[in-house]
């Protein structure tokens, strides 16, 4: 088959949400109706000891919560589909952020009951400044929630984006019927049932087929009424809309029960964009380009902790990827073949011979990778926008047991290059500061840490604002910060400097006395100058 068609198999996306509106619950019912999986696990019942598929590290397990973005790949419909399951928490916000530069479209989920929620906002505006095309579902509609009309009009304000129906309930709450699709006019009977696949659809001619009226009896009037509504106030929908990213289709349904799943996926994948070309430092690369290239934008340690493996996620951007080439590490500048790529069902994995873009494999990694990091066959460019943004919290690391020194360094060491935190030393790394964006990934670092390397540690809180990345051109363009403030100066793990500023004032006073230099709050994975290197190896001031 030639490169053209396995391109336009692909669907490559994410699922992303406010925690508990419905994410991981949506994604085992897609695998569901993928026959990837028979029976669909419970996240949070304490009843079923079945875990959600996507949830595989023990602390997710144990909380009931995603920590972690999960990949899973399977096939629906002939089409081979790639869902990247994202935490909602806004603690790993960043774990999300970073999985969004490695899809094509985005389904958005939204809990009928609490509507538009705070980290719902700050994900749309992830996706539409990068005009990733957006799915949206409104969830839990068996629920007493919003008025469907209501939750509309909180979307297309709060999220800014245009929306249009595809599917409208007849009720919600405890007067929840189903749901009618309005271009297939066919009506779906909600029936509550959380385990398997069901389907209960009738179809009709139009909204006047006396087989409705019979079917949804007083209700087909204020269903008739609704849909007037919606075809007088939202313009008529086209896939041109959505694939730029300026209307976002609706659906309703209720992943718990299974219920408007089905619709939800088949129009995904009939409208859902194939792979995309993607921005490097040399211009756009097509995916239909000849030669293969990739980039990292994940990083497991531990995937299996049976064997203590470490598994980088790459997404195929152009070419073919074939099991056995060599390929040409950039960063590194040096030439690797991976005898056993795989694909992932979360932690379940299959070795495979080649792969295309849009696909997402694992390659075992022995520490030869950082997020951002480019595969080639030979050409020098890198993969741009990975962001890496300014922790808000910061923690510095003490070892509570010595004689693990070694298993700590290796442990943070690991754990920061997955993203999980960041990390910033002093004193040629002996004092080790981790920044986070949410408490909770203190919680996760020290689980994993003991669990995963055998390393105790406590984190004691400092009183740092922010950190910057100081840019500069030379040396005398941070001559006040290397004599007032080298206390607060770190180096971040690709040895660029960092200050940590300890107030907004503190933060103002270093801009304007160093005004040449640019104090940053966000920069790209693989960003890394060859000055700030010179400087770390050369100065001895920020190191006494």
């Amino acid at each position: 088959m030639s490169i053209q068609k396995e391109i336009a198999k692909r669907k490559t996306f994410a699922i992303i949400s406010h925690p508990d509106a419905g994410k991981t619950t949506l994604t085992e019912k897609l695998l569901l109706y993928s026959g990837a999986i028979q029976i669909a696990g419970a996240v949070k019942s304490n009843k079923i000891k079945k875990t959600a598929a996507s949830d595989f590290l023990e602390i997710e397990k144990q909380r009931g919560i995603s920590v972690a973005t999960s990949v899973l790949s399977f096939e629906y419909d002939d089409k081979k589909i790639n869902l990247l399951d994202t935490p909602g928490h806004k603690d790993f916000a960043e774990d999300t952020y970073r999985t969004l530069t490695a899809v094509d479209s985005v389904i958005l989920v939204i809990d009928s009951v609490k509507g538009v929620e705070e980290q719902t906002e700050k994900l749309m505006n992830v996706c539409r400044m990068r005009k990733t095309p957006v799915i949206i579902l409104i969830n839990k509609m068996d629920r007493e929630g919003q008025p469907p009309v209501d939750l509309l009009d909180e979307v297309e304000a709060k999220l800014d984006i245009r929306v249009r129906p595809l599917t409208w309930p007849v009720g919600y709450g405890q007067s929840f019927k189903g749901v009618y699709n309005i271009y297939k006019h066919s009506f779906a009977f909600f029936t509550s049932n959380k385990t398997t696949i069901e389907d209960d659809i009738q179809t009709f001619k139009d909204l006047d087929d006396p087989a409705l009226a019979e079917v949804l009896g007083s209700s087909v009037a204020k269903l008739k009424e609704d849909l007037e509504l919606i075809n007088g106030v939202y313009e008529e929908f086209t896939p041109d809309l959505y694939l730029s990213g300026e209307v976002a289709p609706v659906f309703f349904g209720s992943a718990l029960n299974n219920f408007g799943i089905k619709e939800l996926l088949e129009t995904f994948c009939e409208l859902a964009p194939m792979p995309a070309p993607r921005e490097t430092t040399s211009g756009m690369i097509q995916p239909d380009a000849e030669k293969f290239s990739g980039f990292v934008f994940k990083i497991h340690a531990n995937l299996d902790p049976k064997h203590r493996d470490r598994i980088a996620f790459l997404r195929v951007c152009s070419g073919k990827f074939e099991r056995n080439k060599f390929y040409h590490h950039v960063r590194l500048n040096r030439d690797m073949k991976f005898p056993s790529p795989a694909t992932f069902m979360a932690s379940t994995k299959n070795v495979i011979d080649d792969a295309f873009p849009g696909d997402v494999i694992g390659l075992y990694d022995s520490g030869t990778f950082k997020i951002g990091d480019t595969l080639t066959e030979g050409e020098n460019f890198m993969f741009k926008g990975i962001p890496r943004f300014s922790p808000e919290i910061f923690r510095e690391v003490r070892i509570t047991d010595p004689f693990k020194s070694k298993q700590l360094e290796k442990g943070i060491r690991y754990l920061t290059d997955e993203g999980l935190a960041q990390l910033f030393t002093q004193n040629l790394g002996t004092k080790k500061v981790v920044g986070v964006v949410g408490e909770l990934q203190f919680d996760v670092m020290k689980f994993r840490l003991f669990h995963e390397f055998g390393a105790s540690c406590d984190f004691y809180p400092l009183s740092f604002h922010k950190a910057l990345w100081v840019k500069f051109s030379n040396e005398s363009e941070i001559d006040e910060l290397r004599r007032i403030r080298y206390n607060n100066l770190y180096f971040d793990k690709n040895n660029n400097l960092v200050y940590l500023a300890e107030s907004e004032f503190s933060l103002r006073m270093a801009q304007q006395n160093n005004p040449k230099a640019q104090f940053l709050t966000s920069v790209e994975h693989n960003d890394q100058t060859v000055e700030l290197e010179l400087f770390y190896n050369e100065s001895n001031s920020l190191q006494k």
